[in-house]
């Protein structure tokens, strides 16, 4: 993403892993919801103070960190069925463009890549607050949500239902809450 400098209003942030997360959550059996987590989580961001729109955020996931609770339901979701972490071990998200929305909220678009797939998504996200920590340094929190079609990033695997439906729904709703540490 092309962007213009304003002379100390450009700030770089790293994302601290220990207090960010990345959940999920989709149906099961079209009844029940299921959710899950990734563990490892890496990233940086690029925020112009003077103009939002110049931001740019990156974030890589380990996939093979996900995490529902359930150890054979994390192997399935690793396995080639779904996110094959043997030959896509990364999913990244790389800004494009970020549109303030008022009052420390943007919309940030953006190539979310899983399973080799790149597709754009959108983010609504919200500044949730600034502050030092106790060692002097600056810290942001952001939240954002989106969903996604999983079938779009090649995630195809499901069963179908006697009743009627799928066993694994389509649409992932993904939340993240991401703390920031000021770098500059």
């Amino acid at each position: 993403m092309a962007t213009t400098q304003h002379p100390g209003t450009v700030t770089q942030w790293r994302v601290d892993h220990a207090h960010s997360t990345v959940e999920f959550a989709v149906k099961h059996m079209m009844i029940t919801t299921v959710r899950g987590r990734f563990h490892d989580l890496d990233g940086t961001v690029r925020l112009d103070e003077t103009a939002p729109s110049a931001s740019s955020v990156e974030v890589s996931i380990k996939a093979a960190t996900i995490d529902t609770g359930v150890a054979d339901r994390d192997a399935h979701l690793r396995s080639p069925d779904f996110l094959d972490v043997e030959r896509y071990p990364e999913i990244t998200f790389r800004s494009t463009r970020v549109d303030p929305q008022g009052k420390g909220r943007l919309r940030i678009t953006g190539d979310l890549t899983i399973h080799g797939v790149a597709r754009p998504v959108v983010l609504d996200a919200t500044e949730e607050g600034r502050g030092k920590d106790p060692w002097g340094g600056e810290r942001v929190g952001f939240s954002a949500t989106t969903s996604i079609d999983r079938r779009d990033f090649g995630l195809v695997w499901n069963q179908t239902l006697e009743q009627g439906g799928w066993l694994v729904g389509h649409e992932i709703k993904i939340n993240l809450d991401m703390q920031l540490v000021r770098l500059d």
